[in-house]
């Protein structure tokens, strides 16, 4: 490869838009989610009591997933809320997580006045592993919120195992890991419960929406009931009364139609992610300089997003230098997946919760002296100041994984001692 690169003047490798998940090139949405709108409308039964769309989406969900029950939510947010919610901890106990994640991981422990930790990251995958969570336990952690980042699996027996010695209770955060496998086995079926994300970049999508699956019966009558107001409807041997304090998280009839035609079609999308992100991964090891996405063993990632790393030790130049040169060629890349850890969001870091009572970490129930620095994240921090990421969608081609690749090689080239 060479050639004038594109911020010295250079032709740019790449003049033409790549497909995005904002819009119809990167979402495989179409006739069939027409047709099933159009039922629905058909119908006048917009909301899920009085529907079907909703409840078969759930049952097709749990098949899929092999477990016995689903519950669909609004939001990945408020699947995560309704799993926290499921567990019916304590005011003050704590939830261990990961320091790099979506504000929708910690939202539903803040709401249930439980108090965040926060376990550092594999630098090469972006996920907490059993060795950072050990670091977080103390006598107040009551569960671990898993993620499975970039929609590649953490590495869950171990992580299972340190769960069980503890007593602690496991959700694994899969909104966006869609059919992401770990030993055979789905992501989100290995914990005590399981969270799915169907918002517009995810895997399959209805616009906003979720999903929360398990195996144990009383957690999901506790899920279903949270979501529902705690109201028992159309479960027996319950008094027709609000018998916790829930929320109104009830799905659509019109997402879950369009997500009744997304679930027909996620096994195909994600496999066109796997072949397209395969192939880049594959052209990108051998480009001298650049280290390829890494996958621990028995994963096989779902492709939300595609990242990489540099070899500083055969590049002159920095992780922000070199996603500036290869954005001027046409490549979408950015730095990082988020600019600050978790814990440094104002919501967190200046407690900016329940009005100024800095609840939940004020409660007289609460451990004291709880606090997060960076400086004790060296894994989080290297995420964050040296993986270059790009958003990844079933409407990437083999000539844009070639386009890509030639991108990228184009400026390590450059920049190669």
């Amino acid at each position: 490869m060479t050639g004038q690169l594109a911020i010295n003047g250079g032709v740019p490798v790449r003049s033409k838009p790549f497909p995005t998940i904002s819009d119809v090139s990167g979402r495989w949405l179409g006739e069939e989610e027409k047709r099933l709108l159009m039922e629905v409308i058909d119908s006048g039964a917009l909301n899920r009591n009085g529907g079907s769309k909703v409840e078969l989406l759930e049952n097709n969900w749990a098949e899929m997933m092999g477990v016995p029950y689903a519950q669909a939510v609004t939001s990945g947010t408020a699947a995560l809320h309704t799993a926290v919610a499921a567990l019916n901890l304590e005011p003050g106990d704590e939830v261990i997580t990961t320091t790099i994640t979506d504000m929708g991981t910690a939202i539903g422990i803040l709401s249930c006045n439980l108090v965040p930790t926060f376990a550092d990251v594999d630098p090469r995958t972006g996920n907490i592993t059993a060795e950072t969570i050990a670091r977080q336990i103390s006598p107040k952690t009551r569960a671990i919120i898993v993620v499975h980042l970039f929609g590649q699996a953490a590495d869950l027996d171990p992580i299972l195992a340190l769960a069980r010695r503890h007593n602690l209770k496991i959700i694994e955060d899969a909104a966006q890991a869609h059919m992401a496998q770990y030993k055979g086995h789905f992501v989100g079926t290995l914990g005590d419960l399981g969270c799915f994300s169907y918002q517009q970049s995810k895997q399959m999508t209805t616009g906003d929406g979720g999903m929360v699956i398990t195996s144990d019966e009383q957690l999901a009558i506790r899920a279903r009931l949270f979501a529902d107001k705690a109201w028992p409807r159309g479960l027996p041997n319950l008094p027709r009364s609000h018998l916790f304090l829930g929320m109104n998280y009830r799905m659509t009839e019109l997402q879950g139609a369009v997500g009744l035609a997304q679930a027909a079609k996620l096994a195909a999308i994600v496999a066109r992610r796997r072949q397209t992100a395969g192939l880049l991964r594959r052209l990108v090891s051998e480009i001298p300089g650049l280290i390829p996405p890494y996958i621990i063993d028995g994963a096989d990632p779902a492709w939300w997003i595609f990242s990489f790393t540099l070899d500083q030790s055969m590049l002159r130049v920095t992780p922000q230098q070199f996603v500036t040169a290869i954005k001027a060629e046409g490549l979408p890349f950015w730095l990082g997946y988020i600019p600050n850890p978790l814990f440094e969001y104002d919501v967190i870091r200046e407690r900016k919760t329940f009005g100024s009572s800095g609840i939940p970490w004020t409660l007289p129930q609460a451990r004291q002296g709880i606090s997060y620095d960076r400086r004790h994240y060296p894994g989080t921090m290297q995420l964050i100041n040296e993986t270059l990421v790009t958003n990844w969608n079933e409407g990437m081609s083999e000539a844009d994984a070639h386009d890509i690749a030639r991108g990228l090689a184009k400026v390590a080239e450059y920049y190669a001692r």
